[in-house]
């Protein structure tokens, strides 16, 4: 007695769970679930078009001799004469050399000080003097540059600042040192200002990146006989990857955006060799001297060199198997 064989069955794509659906369907399900969200966060995208998108407009100035007496359309165009310009300048090439320098050293520096930083708090028991020093470490980010610059050329001054005070007490020097006259000096003087500044602020996203790490791992370390310095080695750095992955992609996006306002607070005539900046050369060059062209010229530069960097590093830590942005 033969058995007949059951009529194939046909599913539909609703038949789904809405965990399952993918494509147009899967993305317009998940939009009407967190319509919330969507509707929250339109204030936010009509801020960002008005503010960052609608005045790209402006860079059709960079192609143009721009004289703001006239109109748009009556001005005098002159194709890539701007960029030619800026690739030749011996000034653009010292202000690019100073700001790939200065944000290397911030770069390192930052990281560097902010892991040692957050794995020291991680391993501190006594809860009272981990606030402390949290409290400590936290305040100076609260501090404007303005304020903080003049603590730090009161602190470098040659005339009884701490600093040539406590280095020829200990004997180091004879004779107070003029730290913010001398070029040479400045890039570590940012880069110490930097971490004077941020180091606090910048462990918060470390600390709580330990807290997610499972306690357990410790455990099973300290079970096999790992001590203290190899328990954060192989349990503590390794949790720790993802975020600095992370923040290390936004940063290298960053890396032409060395900073505006320590640079333009500590620097003066005698260091500005080496700590005049692209945001720097972009504001003599379009407001003090009214070369328009040039300055967006020199934005537009860092702009797409920026957004290479980011999709670059990006796609890097893709192929490498790593954590990525997007």
């Amino acid at each position: 007695m033969g058995h007949s064989s059951p009529p194939p069955v046909t599913i539909s794509p609703n038949h789904f769970p809405p965990s399952r659906r993918t494509g147009f369907r899967g993305f317009m399900h998940k939009l009407n679930q967190q319509r919330a969200l969507v509707w929250m966060s339109v204030p936010f995208l009509i801020w960002l078009f008005i503010f960052k998108y609608l005045p790209i407009w402006g860079w059709t100035i960079v192609f143009q001799d721009f004289k703001p007496a006239r109109k748009l359309l009556d001005q005098q165009w002159v194709g890539l004469k701007h960029f030619h310009f800026l690739f030749q300048d011996e000034h653009f090439l010292r202000v690019m050399r100073n700001t790939l320098a200065m944000s290397f050293i911030n770069l390192v520096l930052g990281f560097v000080t902010a892991i040692t930083l957050a794995i020291l708090l991680n391993e501190l028991r006594q809860l009272v003097f981990k606030r402390v020093v949290q409290t400590i470490s936290y305040l100076p980010h609260f501090i404007s540059w303005v304020v903080a610059a003049s603590i730090i050329s009161t602190a470098l001054s040659a005339d009884g600042g701490i600093i040539n005070e406590v280095l020829m007490w200990l004997g180091l020097i004879k004779e107070p040192i003029l730290w913010l006259g001398e070029g040479s000096y400045f890039w570590g003087i940012l880069g110490a200002s930097e971490v004077w500044k941020n180091v606090g602020w910048n462990t918060i996203i470390y600390l709580a990146a330990m807290t997610m790490i499972d306690p357990s791992q410790y455990e099973a370390a300290e079970m096999d006989g790992a001590g203290r310095f190899q328990r954060i080695w192989h349990v503590t750095l390794p949790g720790l990857k993802p975020v600095f992955i992370i923040l290390l992609i936004m940063n290298i996006g960053n890396l032409l955006e060395s900073g505006f306002e320590p640079q333009y607070l500590l620097g003066n005539g005698m260091n500005v060799d080496y700590s005049e900046n692209l945001d720097i050369f972009v504001l003599k060059y379009g407001i003090q001297m009214g070369n328009f062209s040039l300055s967006i010229a020199a934005g537009m530069f860092k702009t797409v060199v920026s957004f290479i960097l980011l999709f670059s590093a990006n796609h890097i830590a893709k192929r490498l198997g790593e954590e990525r942005l997007f």
